[in-house]
């Protein structure tokens, strides 16, 4: 009875012990049981055998293929031939002998066996099942380490804005982020990814690094870039593993660079042919009359050629100034300024201002210059698109929260279709009439980002024919600013 406890401890023992600290033994063959000794036989497994002397047993692993002997009680298993061969050292590096535990002197091992560090285990049932115990214990702990490491990963890759799919070498699905995980039982174009998905894996399974770029056209409009890389772990094939990317914005950006340059280019190179085409005339006329028209000319493509780049010198500090300073700027003062500078042009144009006056007491947090400078743009958008004998309408409204300064005409309105770009740089509605007021295509853009850098937005109501009303909301600013001067500062 008690031969048969310690052999099933023994064997649990030696097994808990190979998970825990070496790679799982692959048995040879069911444990042997002697006369008051355990044999444990395996392919890479300790070997377990009691010392004599001592109410103990040592467990040992030694490099080669191990293998514990037993011998006969009170018999020294070191100096018993006879004990040493039933308990197989023909296996080739045995460990030597194992004593009971009545007797003998000591275990020997065949040289060339390199051996691991001993462990001493309690021959009772006791002591063993403690021992038992505290190697389950180990295991549990080293299993909850590993638990834990993985959670700590899968909660890292779910905060990743990348879809990621991981598979084993059987090409298995075994992990998913959240938005990679957004694509399983899709639908529509969405499928296509899915399926897309797993050629790529499997590619990379095959060991071969691929990429792919998916339009999905269901709204909204997105491309999708799907790497797949292969896994390897000790030069083995381990599985693969897939990015999904979402790459629209990137793509929208670089498609806006590409116009900016374009744009750009065929803007300066308008008024920089026409001053060398009029300088070119000059110098052989001598028709004062000409002569002055010519002038004329040339100062008005000189002057558009300075708004240019006095507006793209101002869009790129606004878009670099990406936090301005949190100055308390009255909103009547930079109602007042913006349209103070442009009356000028709408009694010229005979366009009537019609400004509602802002109370003294509200404020915007941020920066005066990019604040008048944005109503500046959106009055003079006003006045330009207006036809002349007809009224633009300069309104505030507020809130607690906002405030909502508003710029309407009744001119000839933007359609539906363009709606949407009008806030983009050099876009213009009607080129033509654009170019005849002296418009740069840089306003709205301006006003979008002085919007953005304040924490509001700009909206956009129109109807063709009938006019358009520009609305820039900003925060409301009066109540962080009590107690603080709301006059601007002095340069």
């Amino acid at each position: 009875m008690r031969a048969a406890v310690l052999r099933r401890v023994a064997v649990a023992l030696a097994r808990l012990n190979a998970v825990v600290d070496r790679p799982a033994p692959t048995y040879d063959r069911e444990p042997v049981v002697g006369a008051g000794s355990v044999e444990l036989r395996a392919g890479n497994a300790p070997a377990l055998a009691p010392r004599r002397g001592t109410a103990t047993a040592v467990l040992t692993a030694p490099a080669g293929n191990a293998a514990s002997s037993a011998g006969g009680s009170g018999a020294n298993a070191g100096a018993n031939p006879g004990a040493r061969a039933g308990a197989g050292a023909a296996a080739g590096a045995g460990t030597g002998g194992l004593d009971d535990v009545g007797g003998g002197h000591g275990a020997g091992r065949s040289d060339g066996d390199v051996a691991a560090p001993e462990t001493e285990v309690p021959t009772s049932v006791d002591g063993m099942l403690r021992l038992v115990e505290a190697a389950v214990a180990r295991a549990t702990s080293r299993l909850a380490e590993v638990e834990a490491t993985t959670n700590r990963l899968a909660a890292a890759l779910a905060h990743v804005p990348e879809g990621v799919v991981i598979a084993d070498q059987t090409g298995a699905i075994v992990y998913r982020n959240p938005q990679a995980a957004s694509f399983v039982g899709a639908r529509h174009s969405e499928a296509l990814a899915e399926r897309s998905l797993g050629e790529l894996l499997a590619s990379a399974l095959d060991g071969r690094s691929v990429e792919e770029h998916i339009e999905l056209f269901s709204p909204p409009r997105r491309t999708l870039a799907i790497r797949a890389r292969p896994l390897v772990e000790a030069g083995q094939p381990a599985g693969a593993i897939a990015i999904i990317e979402d790459v629209s914005e990137k793509r929208r950006l670089e498609a806006v660079r590409r116009d900016f340059v374009a744009n750009i280019s065929h803007e300066l190179k308008t008024p920089v042919g026409a001053l060398s085409l009029v300088a070119e005339t000059l110098e052989d006329e001598d028709d004062p009359a000409i002569v002055a028209r010519l002038s004329h000319r040339m100062r008005t493509e000189a002057e558009r050629l300075g708004r240019i780049i006095e507006d793209l010198l101002d869009l790129s500090r606004i878009e670099a100034q990406e936090a301005p300073s949190t100055d308390p700027v009255p909103v009547h003062l930079v109602v007042g300024q913006a349209v103070d500078r442009l009356r000028p042009v709408a009694d010229h144009r005979g366009i009537r201002l019609q400004v509602t006056e802002a109370p003294r007491d509200l404020i915007v947090l941020g920066d005066r210059r990019q604040l008048i400078s944005a109503m500046h743009n959106l009055v003079d958008n006003a006045i330009k698109y207006s036809e002349p004998g007809s009224a633009v309408q300069v309104d505030v409204s507020h809130d607690p929260d906002w405030i909502v300064l508003s710029v309407a005409d009744r001119g000839i309105g933007i359609p539906s279709r363009d709606l949407e770009r009008v806030f983009e740089r050099f876009y213009r509605v009607d080129r033509a009439r654009s170019r005849d007021t002296g418009g740069t295509g840089l306003g709205l853009s301006i006003v979008r980002h002085v919007a953005g850098n304040h924490g509001g937005e700009v909206t956009l109501e129109s109807r063709e024919g009938e006019g358009s009303t520009f609305r820039l909301r900003l925060p409301n600013g009066s109540r962080a600013a009590d107690g603080r001067d709301p006059e601007p500062r002095r340069g």
